[in-house]
């Protein structure tokens, strides 16, 4: 796990195992994230990215010195889910709850930690939490077909809400309004120069 170096006043935790398929997407939606740009700053100079295994205690510890804070989990939803299915919660105007809905891949999952959280006034001011239906989290190191192609659709929107809370314009004129054309990939680096 990373730790933020500074109290940022966004943090965007990236949850899961790599080793364990359909778990490791919350790391590879950060891992994406890495390479984007909101306006003309990479996303990394607006939120902490950090990775985190899930542990309840760890979670707490990483997005208590924030403002606002972004969660990237892998959910799995029984029968009603739909793998590849990227789903938003606000706790701001919802309560997380228990059960097979917002069921985390890992034994305990963000309800229990947000509970916790708040039981112990460890809660940021925001707290945004992105899941990502999991088809397998089995052991191995691939995230299955349907969960990779939903990873840029949850760092498109993951990337969108880090430019509002920044207070970047999600919009600029000449954009269309429904996409979030403060958000970008970076520019690769080859030979000295960008491209």
């Amino acid at each position: 796990m990373e730790r933020p170096t500074a109290s940022p006043d966004v943090v965007v935790i990236g949850i899961g195992c790599p080793y364990r398929c359909d778990d490791g997407v919350g790391p590879a939606v950060l891992e994406r994230l890495a390479g984007m740009c909101a306006g003309d700053r990479p996303l990394s100079d607006l939120a902490a990215l950090v990775t985190c295994d899930g542990d309840l205690t760890r979670l707490i510890g990483i997005w208590e010195s924030a403002a606002s804070a972004v969660l990237v989990d892998a959910a799995q939803s029984g029968e009603r889910g739909r793998p590849g299915t990227v789903r938003r919660f606000d706790l701001a105007d919802t309560e997380l709850q228990y059960g097979p809905l917002t069921a985390s891949s890992h034994g305990l999952g963000l309800a229990e930690a947000v509970a916790l959280g708040r039981a112990l006034d460890r809660l940021p001011a925001r707290l945004v939490v992105y899941t990502v239906e999991a088809a397998d989290t089995g052991v191995g190191n691939r995230l299955s077909d349907v969960v990779a192609a939903a990873v840029d659709e949850a760092a498109g929107r993951v990337a969108a809400e880090i430019a509002r809370i920044a207070g970047w314009a999600v919009a600029r004129p000449g954009c269309d309004a429904s996409a979030s054309a403060a958000v970008r990939p970076r520019p690769r680096r080859s030979r000295g120069t960008w491209r």
